[in-house]
């Protein structure tokens, strides 16, 4: 997971910090120039800030969807940067092969979004502190609150079709959040899929991997080298939860991938993994959608 452990091996590997550079990126036009070119060939769509009221307050976040039609929702939950104009290109590169996509503020409860300033990245100690704090007040029934109103939100909105299942994915803290909306309505919810997600199944009794059987999601679960290298037992623990269900699933270490490879504007960022990755949730969108 993100912490000065994941610091420490981004410095080993020689991964610039990428503070400065993209400290001038406020706006997704910049970001989706760096991204390669198949990322930015999505189809129109239409995105809009959006609250949500869930039983703690209310929510900012990002609502993007083709132009027209109804296509199934999916439920983004950021990384611990947070909902930023990153994970609104994602959301709308997700929106243009035909989903209608919720991109959420998981900090809403003590700060709007952007929740990092331009010129701050996560390899500043203080902004790292802060986030931490922030992670630190979160457990199963807090992120099960705000699902429950993603859910109800993206199933209001005429871009959604009801008729189709829910997907989620989510990003290092975000991993055992696609688990705790999965299991939070197996009904509603058909795919989930964890990139670099954080403690997604340890030997805790308490590990969201063991909701997997309350589920009825496929699930993918993209896991960082680094990662696993602390934890080589996760993917053993995760393929025995998914192995003996019908459902779509695959859980894979990115060889050579460090923990946050996907977000583009991340320091460690690898575009080939990330394009992988991408097409991996496709995949599972496609099959269980």
């Amino acid at each position: 997971m993100c912490d000065e452990f994941t610091e420490a091996d981004l410095d080993r590997a020689g991964l610039p910090v990428r503070r400065r550079a993209f400290g001038a990126l406020i706006g997704a036009g910049a970001v989706a120039s760096m991204l390669p070119a198949a990322a930015c060939a999505a189809g129109s769509v239409k995105g809009r800030d959006v609250t949500i009221a869930t039983d703690d307050g209310t929510a900012d976040a990002y609502f993007t969807a083709p132009g027209e039609g109804r296509h199934p929702g999916v439920l983004i939950w950021p990384d611990i940067r947070g909902l930023r104009p990153a994970f609104r290109q994602m959301a709308d590169r997700l929106a243009g092969e035909g989903y209608a996509v919720l991109c959420v503020n998981p900090f809403y409860r003590w700060a709007k979004a952007p929740v990092v300033y331009p010129g701050h990245d996560f390899d500043d100690p203080g902004v790292r502190d802060a986030l931490f704090g922030y992670l630190r007040r979160f457990d199963r029934a807090t992120v099960q609150t705000d699902a429950k109103a993603h859910l109800a939100f993206l199933d209001a909105q005429a871009e959604v079709d009801t008729g189709r299942g829910i997907g989620t994915a989510g990003y290092c803290m975000g991993g055992p959040m696609v688990i705790y909306t999965a299991a939070l309505n197996p009904g509603r919810v058909k795919a989930a899929a964890s990139f670099h997600g954080a403690s997604v199944g340890t030997d805790k009794p308490d590990s969201p991997h063991l909701l997997i059987p309350e589920t009825q999601a496929g699930f993918l679960f993209a896991i960082a080298d680094n990662d696993d290298q602390k934890d080589p037992q996760e993917k053993v623990r995760l393929k025995a939860a998914l192995d003996p269900r019908p459902e779509w699933h695959e859980v894979e270490v990115y060889k050579g991938a460090m923990h946050g490879w996907c977000p583009p504007d991340g320091r460690a960022y690898d575009e080939a993994a990330a394009e992988k990755a991408w097409g991996r949730m496709l995949e599972l969108f496609k099959a269980a959608l």
